[in-house]
This record gives C-alpha cells, structure tokens and sequence, in this order.
C-alpha cells in the first residue's frame, strides 16, 4: 500500500511537469519518515513530527532551511493522501480502519521568514582572496606538469571551472551542466566570439518547479580567454569527449557533478588557509559584490543571477570596507560642500 501511495505520489508530481530529481528527493524523504515513526501513513500522528523534527535539529545537527524542506515534503505527501480526488483515505479506512491525515502543521513545522537561511559566516571572497585562489588553482597545473604526474588535465579543468563560476556568477549545478551549445555570439559585443552570452538552463528553480533558464551577459573578457583555451587545447584531451556535449568532462569521459567541484574548492582553500565556512557558492556571491563595487547597475545584476527580487541580490552583496569608506567620504563631501552663492 504504501508503495502504491508513492508510485501514485510520483505521477501526481510529473503530471505537474516537476523535475525527476525532486521527486526522488521528496519520496525519499517520506520513507526516512516511515522509519524513524515505525508507522504507515494512515497511522501519523503529529506528535511523530514533533519528534521527527527534534531529531533533525538536536542529533543530526540539520539546517533551519533543510529541516523546513523535509517537513515541505511531507506535507505535500499528505496532502496528496487527504485529497479526495484520489481516494486514499477512503481505501485506507476499508482495509485498515483509519485514514491518514494531514500531521505538519503550521505549529509544528518550520515557517520561511527570512529571505536567507544559509550559514551567516558565507561571504563573498575579497578581492585578494580571490585572486589568490586562482592563482594557487593555475599552479596546480604548472606543479602537476613539472612533476610528470597524473591529473594536469583535471587541475586546468578545475582551475577553469572556478574563473567560470565566479565570472559569470554560476552555481555550482548551474556550472555543472553547462553543454557547448550553451554559449553563443553577442552582436553587441563581436569581440568576445562565441562567448558574449551563456545560456544557463539548469537554473535554480522555486516551489518545486523545474529548473529555470536565462542568458547571462559576458562581463569580464579575461574569463573568455581562459575557457576558450580550455575548450580548444584541454578539453579534446579528455576520453570520449567527441561523444559529450558536456564541458567539464572527468578522466573517464563523464560529466563533473557539483559535488566534485564543491570537493576541489575545499582542498584549495584549507592548502590557502581560508576561512573554512566559504563554499562554491560563494564566487557566486564573490561576483554580485563586484559587480556592485565596479559600478554596474543593481538591476542588470539581478537578472544576469536570476534573482526574481532585488532584496535577493542585496543578500548577496557584502561590499568591501575600501568601497564602503569610498562611499562615506563622497558623502561627507557632498554634505559638507558650501551651499552655492546667489549671484
């Protein structure tokens, strides 16, 4: 029966034309469920949530965010037992007796209430800091060649992926499943050839929907060199690359996952001594915060990273103290500055 509920879960969810990586994600959510309660759907409580709930945030350690997205899951799983529609509750009180009900609550489940949830020691990189990152990425690969040894082909691939996330302000997954036909020639700018836009197809979605798409501007010429040269002279050193559309190809002829990606960012900054509590994800915001600082206008910014609201964008912008005080002594000039006289 409780196969049968997911199977009907799942088609329900592609009906509605969700990714199926979101399916699986939630229907496994649901069976961690049903193993920490010991109990089938039709006999939740609740009081199972609670305790559920408890788990996750005092033993397992889990974010707020992730935690309110478990609960998301099996509310919605809940919800697809209770519709009357589908006539779940009425075949469980046939067989069983008893009927499943909705058991997450908005007194016992976690509420969204600020725009960010992520961990508050994520920042955007200084400038310094990012450079020197690079750097240490593109020694990597002058250290693999001297030595003769295996892995030059990875250390420019890698090196290659964190100039394209931070230049072009990507995800780690948006990075990921970025395929060759995805860049295209920009008439308002000839002299980036075939890289003057990026489409991004593998946008973060939201509410469950699939991924979301949009071009992204090219904006710092010198990331074009770099993925150019990576394309014409590196990546066709990889297997099977003739068979891939994939850019970021691994020694075995397969895509790089985000988690590789997140993997190499981690060993190059704790070889730098960086702050521990950057990610990936911060290029990302390395980039928004640069971006502002140079000049660039808020709005442009917002769509070249897809955020719907600008308040998103402001999350990401951690400004450094140079232009902050940059900023103040404007200010202070212009409010100092003598009135000017009739004449």
């Amino acid at each position: 029966m409780l196969e049968a509920m997911l199977d009907g879960w799942g088609r329900q969810q592609r009906a509605r034309r969700l990714d199926l990586e979101t399916i699986s994600d939630r229907r496994s959510v649901v069976q961690r469920f049903v193993s920490f309660s010991a109990e089938y759907p039709w006999h939740w409580s609740a009081a199972h949530v609670d305790e559920w709930s408890a788990a996750m945030l005092g033993e397992q350690g889990l974010a707020h965010s992730t935690v309110r997205a478990y609960q998301g899951a099996l509310r919605l799983f809940c919800d697809f037992l209770t519709s009357p529609h589908y006539g779940w509750a009425a075949e469980c009180e046939r067989l069983f007796g008893t009927h499943p009900v909705q058991v997450c609550h908005e007194w016992n489940t976690a509420a969204h209430l600020v725009d960010y949830e992520g961990d508050p020691r994520r920042r955007p990189l200084t400038r310094n800091e990012l450079q020197l990152l690079l750097d240490y990425a593109d020694d990597q690969v002058g250290e693999a060649v001297r030595l003769r040894r295996k892995g030059a082909l990875t250390a420019y691939r890698d090196a290659t992926v964190l100039k394209t996330m931070y230049a072009w302000g990507l995800r780690p997954t948006e990075t990921s499943r970025l395929d060759l036909p995805d860049f295209h020639r920009n008439p308002q700018a000839p002299e980036l050839r075939g890289f003057g836009m990026v489409h991004v197809r593998y946008g973060k979605g939201a509410k469950g929907s699939g991924p979301r798409r949009r071009m992204v501007a090219t904006v710092m010429p010198w990331a074009v060199d770099a993925l150019e040269d990576y394309l014409v002279n590196v990546r066709p050193r990889f297997r099977h690359h003739a068979a891939s559309s994939a850019v970021w190809l691994t020694e075995r002829g397969g895509r790089l996952r985000p988690r590789e990606i997140e993997a190499r960012f981690a060993e190059y900054r704790d070889a730098l001594g960086l702050d521990g509590a950057l990610v990936p994800h911060c290029l990302r915001h390395s980039h928004v915060t640069h971006q502002v600082e140079d000049g660039v206008d808020p709005k442009f910014i917002q769509e070249q990273v897809g955020h719907r609201y600008a308040s998103t964008t402001a999350i990401y912008t951690g400004v450094s103290t140079d232009f902050m005080n940059t900023m103040m002594r404007k200010a202070l000039d212009r409010a100092y500055q003598p009135p000017e006289r009739d004449s």
